[in-house]
């Protein structure tokens, strides 16, 4: 991160990648007005334009994940994305360890869903 270009999504970037790093099958793709991170061709993550984390969930752990932090996703301003997608404010994953923690929710949401 070098300061004066880097946006908020680009800061996030780069610290999924460094959480993600020792994954396998990683890649980075443009989608959802953010950069998504796919873990074995599935979408774990994406680093939003304002430094928000979309996150794939279980949906069976909707409620405590909400808990937890996380907000009900949408697309756009009037339409929920249902509950196997959270976003989660840039706030609440200034810290490593919790942003760690989103992460790793995401990863193990491909166990879940199929």
């Amino acid at each position: 991160m070098n300061g004066l270009d880097s946006s908020p999504r680009d800061a996030l970037a780069q610290r999924l990648r460094g959480l993600l790093a020792s994954c396998p099958n990683v890649r980075e793709v443009a989608m959802f007005g953010g950069l998504s991170f796919m873990v074995d061709e599935r979408m774990a993550v994406a680093a939003g334009r304002d430094g928000d984390l979309l996150v794939r969930t279980d949906p069976t752990e909707h409620d405590a994940l909400v808990r937890r932090g996380g907000v009900p996703a949408r697309m756009g301003d009037h339409r929920p994305m249902g509950p196997g997608w959270l976003t989660v404010p840039s706030a609440r994953i200034s810290d490593d360890v919790e942003l760690g923690y989103w992460v790793e929710v995401g990863i193990g949401s491909r166990r879940s869903s199929g």
